[in-house]
């Protein structure tokens, strides 16, 4: 059942304007108010105590990503037949540095892409450049060293604002030291394999392992600041059980936290839960399917169909934190069209990733790009969720 938060409000609105008829057909006026009856107004609401699902905010897609290095993209955009998966007026956008993201545009989630390099190297060398018939090799010694490194697509989508996933670990954890009463912030890790030219590694138990490890490697092996799957489900049987059940933290409880979720396909989250039923042991949730002991986290991305309204919705009244796009591909952004935003927000999907946390800048002077955001009413930093959000907390501020 779809629950609207302001049904109630408006019903109520209603009964008091409207006018009755009596029998002679004229209109009888409502009784007088009596003034001098003192009414003790509702006690103050503490949005404190909204729960950290019962809000909406904007997250960002591919937010480690800098656009394709120039003469590249315009070689790629030209060929009459790109390479096979490879779109890339898709690839024609930028983002602003994590920290940027979080202190000047609100956001709340991010996406972080990641490659398996368990021997150092196996991303040294760009070979899309030979397309250009520029030098392949980066330069960058840190693509040399052993451990998880941070691109978009292999040989020819790789500039980034961070190298290696420590890097961006790294920035993570010092804007979260220094803004501690921070809301939660949702960090979405997606395991990828994808590459034009070079092979690039799967990932395999040990590779799992190596990406738990990098993650405690900067937040200390307590991992003070990450809520862990454990940590969730708390008395509750599996992390499934605790979302169903409504056990989210409230925003009091949730603040300064970090939750890491994984993006994997389906043969890549048997590796991950081998050993670890229900993320047991594990120290990031997974997006998953509702019912399924390990799930918490759900990805629709689409939030346009009425059917992927419904799903969303239900979803998130049964406890679930789903996450939705408002843009892909930069459509939204070249022709301008809103609806599939306005679809995100109205889903009640507590994630809200785009590209376009800022009109892309090309807006001011080329009519082939629109003004195109995603903001929230009043350029709030999250707001109470349509959907499941309690009507007790309307009107409330929710900061920081």
């Amino acid at each position: 059942m779809k629950k609207v938060l302001y049904s109630s409000m408006l019903l109520i609105a209603t009964a008091f304007t409207s006018v009755q008829v009596g029998c002679d057909g004229d209109p009888e006026l409502p009784e007088p108010i009596d003034t001098t009856t003192t009414v003790n107004p509702p006690p103050p609401v503490d949005i404190e105590q909204l729960k950290m699902n019962e809000l909406q905010a904007v997250g960002s897609h591919n937010s480690y990503r800098i656009k394709t290095h120039a003469p590249l993209l315009t070689y790629l955009i030209g060929l009459p037949s790109p390479p096979p998966g490879l779109e890339p007026e898709e690839l024609d956008y930028t983002h602003e540095t994590l920290p940027t993201q979080f202190d000047s545009f609100n956001v709340r989630s991010i996406e972080i892409d990641i490659y398996y390099d368990p021997a150092g190297g196996a991303y040294y060398e760009r070979q899309g450049n030979t397309l250009i018939s520029e030098p392949t090799s980066s330069g960058e010694p840190d693509l040399l060293n052993p451990g998880m490194k941070v691109l978009h697509i292999v040989d020819v989508d790789y500039l980034t604002h961070h190298l290696t996933f420590v890097s961006s670990l790294t920035t993570i954890k010092n804007w979260s030291d220094a803004n501690p009463n921070h809301l939660p912030l949702i960090v979405i890790v997606e395991a990828k394999e994808q590459s034009v030219f070079t092979t690039a590694e799967s990932f395999t138990a040990a590779g799992f392992d190596e990406l738990d490890a990098e993650l405690a490697s900067v937040f200390g092996p307590s991992l003070a600041q990450v809520v862990t799957p454990d940590n969730f489900k708390g008395t509750y049987g599996t992390p499934n059980d605790a979302a169903v059940a409504g056990a989210w933290p409230t925003l009091a409880e949730s603040r300064g936290t970090i939750y890491f979720v994984l993006m994997l396909s389906t043969s890549q989250k048997a590796i991950y839960l081998n050993g670890h039923p229900a993320l047991a042991g594990r120290n990031m949730f997974l997006f998953g399917d509702s019912g399924n002991a390990e799930t918490a986290f759900i990805k629709i991305d689409d939030p346009t169909s009425t059917t992927n309204q419904e799903k969303i919705m239900n979803l998130v009244q049964a406890g679930y934190m789903v996450r939705t796009r408002c843009d892909a591909g930069t459509v939204e952004a070249r022709n301008g069209d809103n609806s599939k935003m306005l679809m995100a927000f109205s889903s009640g999907a507590q994630i809200l990733s785009t590209d376009y946390y800022r009109p892309d800048a090309r807006a001011l002077t080329d009519t082939a790009w629109s003004d195109y955001s995603v903001r929230l009413p009043n350029n709030d930093l999250a707001r109470l969720n349509p959907v499941n959000g309690p009507a007790k907390y309307i009107g409330s501020i929710i900061n920081e």
